[in-house]
C-alpha cells in the first residue's frame, strides 16, 4: 500500500494493512444522551461520521469496508427509533451514494430484504447496481443482519442446490454466504468499549482479530481508525497454528 504523501507525514506507513475490515458501530444511542438529545439524533451524527471514515479507509488503503448499520434484533426497538433509522437510511441513499459512487465505491447489502419497506427495497437495489462496477473500495451494509440468520439462510441454499451431505464443507458454505467472493474480515473494530461480536460475522470472523475502544461511533474519527490498524500490525497471527509454522 502507497500513502499519499500528506497522510504519510501524519500517518506513517504500516507493514500490513487489512484487506477486510468489520466495524461495529456502536454508542450512537449514548452519544445523543449524554448531550440530551433523542436517540435517533445520535444515529444521524454517527451516518455523518461515516463519511470521514469511508475517506479514512480509502487513504489508509483498506479494500473492504463492512459496517454493522442494523441487526435483526434492531426491529424490538421504540417505533420512532426504528423509523428513524429507516428514514436516515432513505437519506443516505439519496444523498450519498452519488457521491460514493464518484469515489469509487461499491455497495453491497448484506442481510435480508423480508421487513424492509418495499420503496426502500428498490431504492437498495438501485445503489447496488449503480456502483457495481466500481472497484476502489467495497462498502457492505449490513442491514436487517444477523450472523445466525446468515448461515440458516447459507443452510437453506444448500438444500435447494441440492448439496449431498459429504459434500457440504467449508468452502461450500462460505460461497452462499451473503459476503460470497468476498475475504474474511482480517479486524473486527467495535467502538463504545463493548467487548462481543454481537451476532456480526460470526462465520467469517473466527479468526479476525478484534480491537475496541471506549469511544463512541460518532467521534470515530481518522486518528481511531490508524490507531486501530497499528495495534492491527503488532498483532501475531496464528490461524490455530504455532509460531513460525509454514502453513500459516
Amino acid at each position: 500500500m502507497v500513502f499519499s504523501p500528506e497522510v504519510s507525514k501524519q500517518y506513517p506507513p504500516l507493514a500490513h494493512v487489512p484487506e477486510h475490515v468489520g466495524i461495529i458501530m456502536d454508542g450512537n444511542g449514548r452519544w445523543a444522551q449524554r448531550r440530551g438529545l433523542p436517540r435517533v439524533a445520535g444515529h444521524r451524527q454517527g451516518t455523518e461520521n461515516l463519511r470521514r471514515v469511508l475517506r479514512a479507509a480509502v487513504e489508509f488503503g483498506i479494500e473492504v469496508l463492512t459496517i454493522y448499520a442494523f441487526s435483526t434484533e434492531n426491529w424490538g426497538r421504540p417505533e420512532e427509533e426504528v423509523q428513524g433509522l429507516l428514514s436516515i437510511l432513505r437519506h443516505v441513499i439519496k444523498d450519498e451514494v452519488p457521491r460514493l459512487h464518484q469515489r469509487g465505491v461499491r455497495l453491497r447489502h448484506l442481510g435480508r430484504l423480508d421487513r424492509i419497506p418495499a420503496k426502500l427495497e428498490q431504492e437498495i437495489g438501485e445503489a447496488i447496481e449503480l456502483t457495481k462496477y466500481n472497484d476502489r473500495l467495497i462498502l457492505n451494509v449490513a442491514f436487517n443482519y444477523g450472523g445466525r440468520v446468515e448461515i440458516v439462510d447459507a443452510i437453506r441454499a444448500l438444500i435447494a442446490d441440492g448439496v449431498s451431505p459429504e459434500d457440504i464443507d467449508e468452502a461450500a458454505v462460505s460461497s452462499r454466504l451473503y459476503t460470497a467472493g468476498q475475504p474474511d474480515p482480517d479486524l473486527i473494530i467495535r467502538t463504545s468499549g463493548e467487548m462481543r461480536l454481537s451476532n456480526f460475522l460470526i462465520w467469517q470472523a473466527a479468526y479476525a482479530e478484534f480491537y475496541t475502544t471506549p469511544t463512541l461511533w460518532p467521534d470515530f474519527d481518522k486518528d481511531e481508525l490508524y490507531a486501530a490498524l497499528k495495534d492491527f500490525n503488532q498483532r501475531e497471527r496464528r490461524f490455530g497454528l504455532v509460531p513460525g509454522s509454514s502453513s500459516q
